[in-house]
């Protein structure tokens, strides 16, 4: 884990994070609730590049998305992110227009690694391997969903070690969040830039594929890959 070094500005929020109706009793028994949200826009979002754990940039969109999640968003005991920039750099604007800090990143939440894929098309994709993104399937070289259920939830659980009982934002990626609600026996869903999901970590250990959360509407800013 490593914890950014910068601490952010403090502030007095009244706004009510969108937080399932029986929190109070989940909070009572001690579950912390993580609401993991997908990253801005990246570059190679917005040309329709498969980044995996390639590492590119935002946007100037996936900025101004950031700033428009967090106007609707409330507070949170803390913020943490993947280490890949487009994760890390959103959850440092919505950090500091909520006033929490420093970000905490965790490796474990980066994206699949997608080997051989990182850096092409979904068109270049198919042409190489037909039939392969349909059936949830991955290239030699790829990391595994077994793999990636492991560090995901791992990483899901040492946060809420961090924050028993709390809530928490969590900045990720779609591809991750896919394939941990698989995984949890959660409901298919496409997230787009800025969309994401709860998940409750009880006391146990145990996980939880929690409802859906879309902070923004995509069509403001247009659905990238």
């Amino acid at each position: 884990m490593v914890v950014a070094t910068a601490a952010m500005p403090t502030a007095t929020l009244h706004r009510v994070p969108p937080t399932p109706d029986h929190v109070p009793e989940q909070q009572r028994h001690g579950v912390t609730r993580l609401l993991t949200l997908r990253h801005g826009e990246s570059e190679w979002n917005a040309i329709g590049r498969w980044q995996g754990q390639e590492d590119p940039p935002l946007t100037d969109a996936g900025m101004l998305q950031a700033v428009a999640a967090a106007e609707v968003l409330g507070t949170f005991d803390a913020v943490w992110a993947s280490t890949l920039q487009r994760a890390a750099y959103t959850a440092a604007i919505i950090a500091e227009a909520l006033g929490i800090g420093p970000v905490q990143t965790d490796p474990a939440l980066m994206e699949n690694a997608f080997g051989p894929w990182q850096g092409l098309t979904i068109h270049e994709i198919e042409a190489g391997w037909p039939g392969y993104l349909a059936e949830h399937r991955r290239p030699v070289g790829a990391e595994q969903p077994d793999e990636v259920t492991a560090r995901g939830l791992g990483a899901l659980r040492r946060i809420a070690a961090e924050h028993p009982g709390g809530e928490v934002l969590v900045v990720t990626h779609g591809g991750l969040m896919r394939t941990l609600r698989r995984a949890l026996g959660g409901d298919e869903m496409r997230f787009t830039n800025l969309c994401g999901c709860w998940f409750l970590v009880h006391p146990d250990g145990r996980v939880e594929a929690g409802d859906p959360v879309h902070p923004i509407d995509p069509q403001v800013f247009g659905d990238t890959l």
